[in-house]
């Protein structure tokens, strides 16, 4: 506190200096014309009464106005101007060091600072848990899916995979399998089994607004092309027409009706219907070896024409349960419409039947066999042919001793 005081002080103080002589100038001659008539007096008194006052008197009054004089002077006379430690004195906290209290301060803002300092790692590793925590907690793992169903697409797929696995093996681990060829109209995360109703439920609903939108229609979805994710996804384009314009259409009312629902659905990105036929992505031991898929590998399909699938149904699929045999993603829970439900089978369930129906056939051909070699063997153990044979010979047996 004093350093500051003495900083600021003396100004003041000589100020007050400058307006003092005026105060003093007049009070100064009066105390000089009254202390000559007091000593007048004192005088004419101690001549009148010299011989009634002993010495010891004279000493009491002369100490007595010594006192007097004294006081006058504290009073008429304050500090000096530069007389800095007389004002500070009349000062309130005049013992608090105000050095003191500033270092305290900024010793503790400095301890903050530090304590900032060591934690401000720690707090951005703790942000960035919590930011994959919450990517995590938010990761689709439920997608609708458009499945391609169209055998001569799948078939020109698999030769374009083959082609490339040809000039690069390692790429074998990212192709994926015919069965689960798609095109994702929705992403999704649901956490819980409730969700997933409630998920199955928005589908349902969905069915109305898609047929809605179709009126009718037949919608054509024509793959031609190959095309790229940032070297990393390798997929089958969908030319543009008022098919896939209608197919974004859907597209984007679903998103709405499964958000209205609740449902954390949809991307922030466009919608780009595609069909994946390869990526990094399926093994990690692959993106260590292959940082990016080589465009002249498929370039001889780069403009191919695929063929033509016909919208008819839209599967809730997971991503994360066990597929099924035939490689298809686990369906929770469909929808069918157009064409494809009035009981007219495509290409696709045709070739399955008939697959069935030669499996049927194989099977009852080998049964057939089976049995036909079961009548054999025990003909040839103890059949009746073998029977009768037994009988005729001691037939003949007796007859020849009968002869005899």
């Amino acid at each position: 506190m004093r350093p500051l005081l003495r900083r600021f002080l003396p100004a003041l103080c000589s100020a007050a200096a400058r307006a003092l002589p005026a105060r003093r100038a007049v009070p100064m001659a009066l105390r000089s014309a009254e202390g000559a008539e007091r000593a007048g007096g004192d005088a004419r008194s101690a001549v009148g009464a010299a011989p009634e006052l002993d010495g010891l008197e004279n000493v009491q009054q002369k100490k007595i106005f010594k006192e007097k004089k004294e006081k006058a002077q504290q009073r008429e006379e304050p500090c000096a101007a530069d007389s800095i430690d007389c004002l500070m004195a009349e000062m309130p906290f005049v013992d608090t060091d105000i050095e003191d209290e500033c270092t305290m301060n900024a010793t503790s803002e400095l301890s903050i600072k530090k304590k900032r300092k060591k934690t401000t790692g720690r707090e951005i590793d703790e942000g960035m848990e919590r930011k994959k925590k919450k990517n995590k907690q938010y990761q689709p793992n439920y997608f609708i899916s458009l499945p391609i169903t169209n055998p001569k697409i799948t078939g020109d797929i698999q030769a374009v995979q083959d082609a490339i696995i040809q000039k690069d093996q390692r790429l074998s681990k990212a192709m994926v399998r015919s069965g689960s060829l798609h095109v994702t109209m929705l992403v999704m995360h649901l956490s819980s089994e409730e969700e997933i109703s409630i998920a199955v439920g928005a589908l349902s609903d969905s069915k109305v607004f898609v047929d809605d939108l179709l009126k009718g229609k037949r919608v054509d979805l024509s793959f031609q092309g190959i095309d790229h994710f940032r070297n990393q996804v390798g997929f089958v384009n969908l030319a543009e027409n008022e098919h896939t314009t209608l197919l974004k259409e859907i597209a984007e009312t679903m998103k709405k009706i499964f958000q209205e629902k609740g449902i954390m659905a949809g991307e922030e990105r466009a919608f780009k219907p595609h069909l994946t036929f390869m990526k990094l992505s399926k093994s990690t031991e692959l993106r260590k070896e292959v940082k990016k898929i080589d465009s002249s590998l498929y370039e001889d399909f780069k403009n191919h024409y695929f063929g033509d699938e016909i919208l008819h149904r839209f599967d809730l699929c997971s991503m994360l349960k066990k597929k099924q045999p035939n490689g298809y993603y686990y369906c929770e829970s469909s929808i069918v419409f157009g064409e494809k439900q009035a009981a007219e089978p495509d290409d696709a369930e045709l070739v399955s039947l008939s697959k069935r129906l030669v499996e049927n056939a194989v099977l009852k051909a080998v049964q057939q066999y089976l049995e036909e070699t079961q009548n054999k063997s025990r003909q040839t153990d103890g059949s009746p042919a073998k029977t009768e044979e037994a009988a005729s010979g001691s037939k003949n047996e007796s007859d020849k001793d009968n002869s005899k």
